[in-house]
This record gives C-alpha cells, structure tokens and sequence, in this order.
C-alpha cells in the first residue's frame, strides 16, 4: 500500500514538475530568437534547484546598452542572468547609476541572491540600471 502511494506521488510529481523547468542558456546562446547577438539574458525567475533557474519574464539586452533607470516592471525584479560570449554587463544597485556596483563577466548566474552586494545583501531583485558591452 505505501509503495503504490510512493509510486503515484512521484508520477504526479512528474506530470506537475515537467512544465517549470528551464535551465540557465550558455554563453553562446544568448541571442534573439532570429539569432541575432545580444549582450545579456536577465531573468525574473530562479528556483532553489539549479535546473530550473533562468526562468520567467527575460530582458533582452543589447550591446552597448547604457540604462540608468530600469523600465518599471524590470526595476528590482531580476533574479538570474547570463552574460554573452566576450561581453561584460555592469550593474548598480541604485536608479542613475548609483549605489552598490557589480560587473559580470560572460557566464550564467541562475541565482542572483549567492552573489554578494555590501556586507549585508545580495544582487537578487537589486538591479536598478546597466551598462552592457560586447568586444
């Protein structure tokens, strides 16, 4: 009887879960969906299990991209990100360019909160304005 319980759970779980994963792209992805080269990915989304960060709402953002004050919906709400081959995003933790800074190197961070930002916090919905270059 607790065996068939067990059995039915995991297979629930399986048709619930299969939907949610995403998985960070690499470095070489980041691009349109026409394949055009982009300088960053910056995701709402991430989760406690890796494979399923890099999800949500994505923001697209170009090379040379130079923004200040982020769009309404996007201010304090990234929670991943991956940065295109040989490209470098700055971000700061303040609108205008103020506050904590951080610069990211080409990769993927699928959870902003294990990145530090001061002595008490972390970049986890911190991201207030970028600067994003591409060589």
């Amino acid at each position: 009887m607790a065996s068939a319980l067990l059995v039915t759970l995991v297979a629930l779980v399986a048709v619930l879960g299969g939907g949610v994963e995403a998985q960070c792209p690499s470095p070489s992805e980041v691009r349109t969906a026409n394949g055009t080269r982009l300088c960053a990915l910056l995701y709402t989304d991430d989760s406690p299990y890796y494979d399923q960060c890099c999800a949500g709402d994505v923001l697209e953002v170009e090379p040379g991209s130079d923004v200040p004050y982020m769009p309404y919906k996007w201010s304090g709400t990234i929670s991943s990100l991956v940065v295109g081959t040989r490209c470098e995003l700055n971000v700061w933790s303040r609108r205008g360019k103020e506050g904590n800074t951080r610069r990211f190197s080409a990769g993927a961070v699928p959870r902003l909160q294990e990145v530090h930002r001061g002595l008490f916090g972390d970049w986890n919905d911190a991201i207030r304005g970028y600067y994003c270059t591409c060589k």
